[in-house]
């Protein structure tokens, strides 16, 4: 597949400029580049989803023309999204063939589509039951489901989006043991990842983004890591961010045997106990839909809880609102930041004073000072570094990076004892993503307790102290995070308990 000279432009934006990408059979193609830069609307191109301004596309040295996703699957093109598109009270049978003829006309075939599924997983390694509801599934096995559906299309070219960022690292291995075997079997692939060690791991070849035009282009023996970040970021990146040795006496935060429900009405959490003290940064490691979500909202007072005590110093919070949370000097950065965090339609201003609008000095005796508004908001997009127009924009406008400063802007300016951070870099680039990083390193070293909430295992060690597993809304284990492997966490994340249930000292 070659994509020739193709160009995009948005009012106000030229999201591709003039791109030449390619990708041939039996080869693993990377697509890089920071949040903006390209990647999604060059892909939603190549999909169907968008219609190029300029430029073409050829497959097998043939003109096509792609106008819709169907166009996409009828010319080999399947795509395996971050977010999957499955229905989860259907069979995984019922899903592959969801939206195809039927062999027997107005009679179902599933029978035909289970034997082929069968015949597909066993090819490919996609170890998965043709019979099993999706919803009984963990997320590793719905992505072979989606895998399959694509291949049970026949695509030869599979778009891959961030495909390892909800995977254990031992699904991850097995996730690359079938994309290799799919390789060897004559498919072309494209990879878009943030996270640089997969894409030496796994690519052949690598093409990176910047403002919507190809700043690079190698063969992965040919480029280090490094040079792949510089040539996204334009810029130096740190290394592994240092943190310095801190007191860590006091508590700041206490669960003791925390249970609650989840949005069906079934434990979310069960038992949960931890202390997290000044100066700490505690993670917690599990893949998504565990319970990191309900731990996040019964901490801050969004989530009733049924059973034990959360403490923050002396105080007993378990039963408090949002408000009383946040006077105990508990601060929020949600992982669904549009959702929880922000009203996307409000300005960068109004945003930013939304945890204290009723407070002083921003209001007094039910007025608004606009004047005290204006200045911390300029403070705060000139400390955080946030690229805004002005402070009058509405954040609907602003880069997912940008959105992310502000969210810290404000949760961090409050000075706050506790901050419970979930997700704190989901969807970002190195860039912004380095720059949360050193932010939650510095917060840390004023004392702060922080709680890390975080599907990234490398995040997670690159940035704890300590580390806790959670499993279905439960503690798995806890360890010291310079005795702790990947291995190690990958296996509580699945469910295995350690041997022993002592931290080791």
């Amino acid at each position: 597949m070659e994509m020739q000279g193709i160009t995009k432009r948005f009012p106000g934006v030229l999201a591709n400029d003039h791109v030449d990408f390619d990708v041939y059979s039996n080869e693993v193609h990377a697509l890089l580049g920071e949040n903006g830069a390209g990647k999604s609307t060059l892909m939603r191109i190549l999909y169907g989803l968008y219609q190029p301004d300029e430029g073409q596309i050829t497959i097998d040295g043939q003109l096509v023309k792609i106008e819709s996703p169907h166009d996409a699957i009828q010319n080999g093109i399947g795509m395996i999204h971050q977010h999957f598109m499955l229905v989860p009270t259907l069979t995984v049978a019922e899903n592959v063939a969801l939206g195809l003829p039927s062999s027997r006309g107005v009679l179902t075939d599933l029978d035909k589509v289970s034997a082929r599924v069968v015949q597909l997983a066993e090819l490919y390694g996609l170890e998965v039951d043709p019979e099993a509801y999706v919803w009984q599934l963990a997320v590793g096995q719905q992505q072979r489901v989606e895998i399959i559906k694509a291949l049970y299309r026949g695509a030869a070219l599979l778009i891959l989006d961030e495909p390892t960022a909800v995977l254990t690292p031992q699904e991850v291995n097995e996730l690359f043991v079938t994309l290799k075997q799919m390789v060897a079997d004559g498919h072309a692939l494209i990879f878009i990842s943030h996270k640089l060690h997969e894409v030496m791991d796994i690519s052949n070849r690598v093409t990176v983004l910047r403002d919507g035009r190809v700043v690079g282009q190698a063969a992965i023996g040919d480029v280090t890591q490094g040079e792949l970040a510089r040539m996204m970021v334009g810029r130096e990146l740190m290394a592994k961010p240092e943190k310095e040795e801190i007191e860590q006496e006091k508590i700041y935060l206490a669960l003791n045997d925390v249970w609650t429900d989840n949005d069906l009405g079934t434990p979310g959490l069960q038992g949960v106990s931890f202390e997290l003290r000044e100066g700490e940064i505690l993670g917690v490691a599990g893949v998504s839909g565990n319970g990191q979500r309900e731990l996040a909202q019964v901490i801050n007072g969004l989530r009733p809880i049924t059973k034990g005590t959360i403490r923050v110093g002396e105080k007993d919070i378990s039963h408090s609102s949002p408000a009383e949370v946040i006077d105990q000097g508990v601060s929020y950065i949600p992982e669904e930041r549009m959702v929880d965090g922000m009203i996307k339609e409000f300005t960068v201003a109004e945003n930013l004073i939304l945890r204290d609008y009723n407070k002083r000095p921003f209001s007094r005796a039910g007025f608004f000072n606009f004047r005290a508004i204006s200045r911390q908001s300029q403070q705060l997009i000139q400390q955080y570094n946030v690229k805004t127009p002005s402070q009058d924009t509405p954040v609907k406008s602003l880069s997912g990076g940008n959105i992310q400063k502000l969210l810290l802007a404000r949760e961090l300016s409050r000075k706050p004892k506790v901050v419970v951070a979930a997700q704190p870099t989901r969807g970002l680039d190195v860039g912004a993503t380095e720059y949360v990083h050193q932010v939650l390193i510095d917060q840390r070293a004023e004392g702060t307790a922080i709680l890390l909430i975080s599907e990234d295992l490398d995040e997670v060690l690159a940035l704890s102290d300590r580390i806790i597993v959670i499993y279905e809304g439960e503690i798995m284990g806890e360890v010291l995070t310079e005795k702790a492997t990947p291995e190690q966490l990958g296996l509580m994340m699945a469910g295995v308990r350690p041997q022993t249930g002592e931290l080791p000292r």
